[in-house]
């Protein structure tokens, strides 16, 4: 039994244990997740909603519904806002119409190599106060981050650089992400995680940002695109899990460190779940001769961060907050030798 397979039944066994009535809590919160039922990734956000009416000694209890079961996936701000939802967990980026600092600190592209150092970041070095400074206008508190990890590429077509980036159809969340391939002469389109698997079979686009190798096998991906560009070169997002903040300041400070602690080790749980399960499935890719895995060499790889690098300074002069985002970004990672 692999690591990850082995997360799910341990779900599994805790959501039957949960519904089985042994806590009546106090307050149930209603989030939506930016993921799909059966996605990877919403299963172990799944198994950490149904943690916490047992880890809050039956104050607080989440229900956590899959994308688009109240709102579409770039309205949760608002929903929250307005009392339609209680939460969310999903990519900051989405949000970057509305401010692009939102698609700033959402997804620096070339800043992490390991979701360490955005752990470290939000965790220690001002990301979570940032964070709020950007939410709490909305109405939003920050509790937490989290990340599938460094995502591999998606493609029908085989990608051996950035020169093959050109004119490439492919789909990226709004904002920087899709500013760097632009910059990089690609044709990003803004498409819901929902209608990858369709507008990549039928020509609607050739490529794809979307998750990790493992997530994106387990949604069949590699079926219609199989010319996976792994490790990724460009991305790894950062996940929010946050709350009305209304609600927030509502709960005693014990239940709000208690959530907090719990999504720092979520992170951890599907950091490494969704790693070992990466490896399983890249064999496994290998193994069934039907797909081609490209890695790109060192010096692509540079030539990608220096282009989205350039589009960092351009992000930061469209909005105060965006500046705020970027200096203090900049700061953390020169401080830890990370740019220079």
């Amino acid at each position: 039994m692999t690591t990850f397979t082995k997360t799910l039944t341990t779900a599994a066994i805790l959501a039957v244990t949960l519904s089985g009535g042994a806590w009546a809590a106090e307050l149930t919160l209603k989030f939506q997740s930016s993921d799909p039922a059966g996605n990877p990734n919403f299963e172990l956000q799944t198994a950490w909603a149904n943690s916490i009416e047992e880890r809050t000694g039956g104050k607080v209890a989440i229900e956590l519904l899959p994308v688009e079961s109240n709102v579409a996936y770039n309205e949760t701000q608002d929903a929250i806002a307005a009392g339609i939802l209680d939460g969310h967990i999903t990519d900051v980026s989405y949000f970057s119409g509305r401010d692009p600092a939102f698609g700033l600190i959402g997804n620096p592209v070339g800043a992490w190599s390991d979701p360490q150092q955005m752990f470290d970041f939000i965790n220690d070095g001002g990301g979570r106060e940032l964070m709020n400074e950007l939410e709490n206008p909305y109405g939003l508190e920050f509790i937490g981050a989290t990340t599938p990890g460094l995502e591999a590429f998606v493609s029908k077509v085989p990608l051996y650089g950035v020169a093959d980036l050109k004119g490439l159809k492919l789909r990226a969340p709004e904002g920087l992400i899709q500013n760097v391939f632009a910059a990089a002469g690609a044709s990003p389109v803004n498409l819901p995680g929902s209608e990858v698997f369709t507008s990549l079979d039928k020509g609607v686009i050739d490529a794809a940002d979307y998750s990790v190798f493992s997530t994106n096998a387990a949604q069949g991906l590699h079926d219609v695109a199989t010319y996976p560009v792994y490790p990724g070169f460009h991305s790894m997002p950062l996940v929010e899990v946050s709350m009305s903040k209304v609600k927030w300041d509502g709960l005693d400070a014990e239940t709000q460190g208690i959530l907090i602690e719990s999504v720092k080790e979520f992170a951890l749980t599907q950091v490494s779940a969704l790693a070992a399960n990466d490896l399983a499935a890249v064999e496994a890719a290998k193994a069934g001769g039907e797909v081609t895995i490209i890695d790109w060499p060192a010096d692509e790889r540079a030539a990608f961060r220096k282009i989205a690098a350039s589009q960092w300074v351009e992000v930061a002069a469209r909005s105060d907050n965006a500046q705020r985002v970027y200096d203090v970004l900049t700061a953390y990672l020169t401080e830890k030798g990370l740019i220079k």
